[in-house]
Parts: structure tokens; C-alpha cells; sequence
């Protein structure tokens, strides 16, 4: 799973003492790590790209021996070379025109060293946009780029932007005819789900849409009667040390749970209390073999031109 990685000015914006995890970049990626190696979720994101995927990507591009194609909050690019390697399997003889969206400085470092030390990319130009979302949106409109978009992802990162709606509407917009735009989220059936919905006043900053799930888009995109096709994509989530009080492991699943910064130490009891005891309900997680798996699930949206 690519997260992306922006740093806000916005703790001022959050109820004192609760502080947005995404202000301590070292805490983060300890605590996203952790949640990696907790879940099941690069499982299934590999298993979506390996199995579902090619058949969209089969049926883009118009015949034509250029494909353009756009990873918006890219991160370390694992993701995006694993999706341009089922591209290029069901269209070998096609170039890519590869535009990159990412705005951590560390983590374009890290895709650009993957992409130098992986063999037979010659068929890829890469355009790198070391740029949040809204950022890249101006300077397309800046720059008046008529470039029309054979697939677009934007996968786990709209949780970052301050209108989803508005950003998906944008780069749908850049579509060609039978281009496709996909979008991954945490499911609006989850576990992620339930947790912000109860706790979106406590949890979610309102400066950006941290509490959104693929209902929320598919609702818009129904709204808008736009074409789109779903995919589940099972997954659950470790999280038995969090409720053991004082567990290091435990106090970093919840930052990551929750989003904010030594959630153990710095939310309200009753907030605490409330939070652990949703995340033990069945509406979130499950007993497996004495261990509490939460559920993690997303959905892929695969969204017409």
C-alpha cells in the first residue's frame, strides 16, 4: 500500500491535546510499517494488480503505440512499477509516458533509486512532480497541458486532499475517451469505516478528508450518474497489543488507527475507553485463535471516463 507522505501546518486545527499523526514523519512510518506488517493489505493490493487489473488495462489505450498514464501520491513507487509491469504485459510493444505525483522529497529519492536499479524499464519516461495533488491540479491548469491520460490511480492517498469530489472530478477530467481512473480507499463496510464515523469529531481533521471511504465516492459518483465498476479487496489487520496497556507495539497500531500522535497518552479517558472498545466490537474486528483482527478491507473503484 503507497501512503502519502504530506506534512501540514495543521495541528492548531485539531482539538488540543490530539495532534495529527502525519506532524511526526519518524512516527508515521514506524507506526505505517508496523500497520504493514500487521496486515494483510499489500497482500491483497497484489493480488488486485496481478489479477483483476490486467483485464481493465487491456481494454485502454485505443490501439495507440503511446500510452500516458499518472500515479497521483506515489510514494516509493513500488506500487506504480508493479502496475506499469502488468501494462507492459498486455501491451509489450507500447511506450509510456509515466507522470509522477508525489510531494515527499524522500520517498521520489527512494522511487527514483527503485527505478534505477530495476531492469528493463527502457520502454517508461518518467516526468517527476514533486507536488501534493492540489498543487499538480494548478499547475496543469497553470500550464494549460492538453495531455489527455490513458489510466490514472490515485490509491490510499484522497484520505490527504481537502475535496475528494473535487480532485477525483479533476483528474477524471484528463481522461482520453476510453481511459479509466482507479481509486483505492478503505471500505465504507470496514472497520475504518465504523471508527470514523463514531469518533469523526474527535478523530478527523476537518482540513483535510481523512475520515473519507470509497462510500463516500461512490455516492458522489452515483450522484453524478458516472460509470464505475467495484472490487472488494479483503483484508484485516493485527491489532491484539492494543489493548495492553503500555504495549509499544500496541500505543503505535493506535496511533495509526486513529491518526494521531501517542493516542495512548494524549486522548481524553473517555475517548480512550470508547475508541478500544469499538475497535473490540464486532462491527470492527474478530477473535481469530486468541488474537483481535481488525478489519481492514478496502475497495478498488474503477471509475469511466
Amino acid at each position: 500500500m503507497e501512503l502519502v507522505m504530506l506534512k501540514f501546518h495543521l495541528a492548531k486545527t485539531m482539538a488540543a491535546p490530539l495532534r495529527l499523526l502525519l506532524e511526526d514523519t519518524s512516527r508515521y512510518l514506524k507506526s505505517f510499517e508496523l500497520f504493514l506488517d500487521r496486515s494483510s493489505e499489500h497482500q491483497c493490493m497484489q493480488d488486485f494488480i496481478h489479477n483483476s487489473l490486467p483485464d481493465i488495462l487491456g481494454s485502454i489505450g485505443g490501439g495507440r503505440p503511446v500510452f500516458n498514464v499518472m500515479g497521483v501520491g506515489s510514494g516509493t513507487g513500488e506500487i506504480d512499477l508493479d502496475i506499469l509491469a502488468q501494462l507492459h504485459m498486455k501491451h509489450p510493444h507500447v511506450k509510456v509516458n509515466n507522470e509522477v505525483v508525489e510531494p515527499s522529497t524522500d520517498m521520489l529519492h527512494k522511487y527514483k533509486v527503485l527505478v534505477s536499479k530495476t531492469p528493463n524499464l527502457d520502454y517508461i519516461n518518467f516526468t517527476w512532480n514533486k507536488m501534493t495533488a492540489s498543487e499538480f491540479e494548478k499547475h496543469w491548469q497553470e500550464k494549460n497541458l492538453g495531455k489527455k491520460m490513458d489510466f490514472i490511480h490515485l490509491i490510499q492517498m484522497l484520505y490527504y486532499v481537502k475535496d475528494p469530489e473535487a480532485t477525483v472530478s479533476f483528474f477524471r477530467s484528463l481522461l482520453d475517451k476510453d481511459g479509466k481512473l482507479l481509486i483505492i480507499l478503505g471500505s465504507g463496510e470496514g472497520g475504518w469505516a465504523k471508527l470514523s464515523k463514531t469518533y469523526r469529531a474527535a478523530l478527523c481533521n476537518p482540513e483535510i478528508s481523512q475520515c473519507v471511504t470509497t462510500g463516500d465516492i461512490k455516492t458522489f459518483l452515483d450522484t453524478k450518474g458516472i460509470q464505475y465498476t467495484k472490487y472488494v479487496l479483503q483484508s484485516h489487520m493485527d491489532i491484539t497489543e492494543c489493548f495492553t496497556e503500555g504495549d509499544e507495539v500496541g500505543k503505535l497500531l493506535l496511533d495509526f488507527l486513529t491518526q494521531v500522535i501517542d493516542f495512548s497518552k494524549n486522548a481524553p479517558e473517555d475517548l480512550k475507553k470508547g475508541v478500544l472498545d469499538l475497535l473490540r466490537h464486532p462491527d470492527c474486528s474478530k477473535e481469530v485463535d486468541g488474537r483481535i483482527m481488525f478489519n481492514s478491507s478496502m475497495e478498488a473503484v474503477v471509475v469511466e471516463a
